[in-house]
């Protein structure tokens, strides 16, 4: 037996592959911290692990060491899909087998088959942490505020429930063009004013506008226009994470301003989007301020 087992081979190379629903800035971001976890379950209780290489969001090289296997290379790429998804790549190059590791892989032929069931389970187990990772959201209560208004450019259009975040990204889109042709600057973050909310069915009115400096004349026969906000107390909530939670960042606003007898006033509600989604790609760090303003009943001195 240990004659067979000296002459078998040192080395052996097993891969395999998931996709999951996420962009890969995400996935790459939680692979390459191996502070939290090093993904490797298979040699746990022996291995070192050591970062030899990588391309930012592209691939990432690992060394591993162990009783059982000298040297290892573990080599991670990730591939974008065209629906948003990343193809997540995992190889395990292993050299300079133990003679005792060497014996148990020949008396059982079984190391291909034994490493790819566990690096399917560490795959799955990277996706479900990722999807956990873009889902963590957080609201907050930050208080009656002194709201500045000013000048916007804005496009006013009706939305159904299914589509409002569509809606508002075309209408956002159309509204950038315009502005860049005309040469007009933005003076902060955009947001969608909600001319008339129905809280039964989620339909909308709403305005996608982004603040300018100053007041702008546009022509008579276009559809997106230059308006005024007053300036306002306000009801703020901030949502941190994605847009899927603010019907409940709406709820606790509402809530908040009956359990403190706040009276919203005329002047409309509206959302202010702190991050771009087009260059901030994992929704747990997308923040969207609420304002609901209100009735000022402060006594006049």
């Amino acid at each position: 037996m240990a004659i067979y087992t000296a002459v078998q081979p040192n080395d052996f190379e097993v891969s395999e592959t998931i996709t999951i629903n996420a962009p890969k800035t995400v996935i790459y971001d939680v692979v390459s911290d191996s502070t939290e976890t090093d993904w490797s379950s298979f040699w746990k209780a022996t291995e070192t692990l050591q970062q030899t290489s990588k391309t930012p969001i592209d691939s990432i090289n690992q060394l591993f060491t162990s009783n059982h296997i000298k040297k290892s290379e573990l080599k991670w790429t990730f591939t974008s899909n065209s629906d948003g998804s990343t193809t997540v790549t995992r190889v395990l190059d292993a050299e300079a087998l133990s003679f005792m590791t060497k014996a148990k892989l020949a008396l059982f032929d079984d190391k291909e088959e034994d490493i790819s069931e566990q690096f399917k389970s560490d795959l799955e187990s990277l996706n479900q942490k990722v999807l956990a990772n873009m889902a963590v959201y957080s609201i907050k209560v930050d208080g009656i505020t002194d709201y500045g208004g000013g000048f916007y450019m804005y496009s006013t259009i009706s939305s159904t429930s299914g589509n409002i975040r569509s809606s508002m990204e075309k209408q956002h889109s159309e509204l950038v063009t315009f502005m860049n042709t005309h040469s007009i600057l933005a003076n902060g973050f955009p947001f969608t004013i909600y001319n008339e909310m129905d809280s039964e069915t989620g339909n909308v009115i709403m305005s996608t506008s982004i603040p300018v400096s100053e007041k702008i004349i546009v022509a008579e026969n276009s559809n997106i226009l230059c308006g005024f906000m007053d300036r306002t107390l306000a009801l703020k909530v901030t949502l941190q994470g994605n847009y899927t939670n603010l019907k409940e960042a709406w709820a606790v606003a509402r809530k908040y301003l009956a359990d403190n007898n706040l009276e919203a006033s005329s002047i409309n509600p509206f959302e202010i989007y702190r991050t771009d989604p087009k260059k901030v790609l994992n929704p747990a760090q997308w923040i969207t301020e609420i304002y609901i303003p209100i009735t000022d009943n402060r006594e006049t001195l």
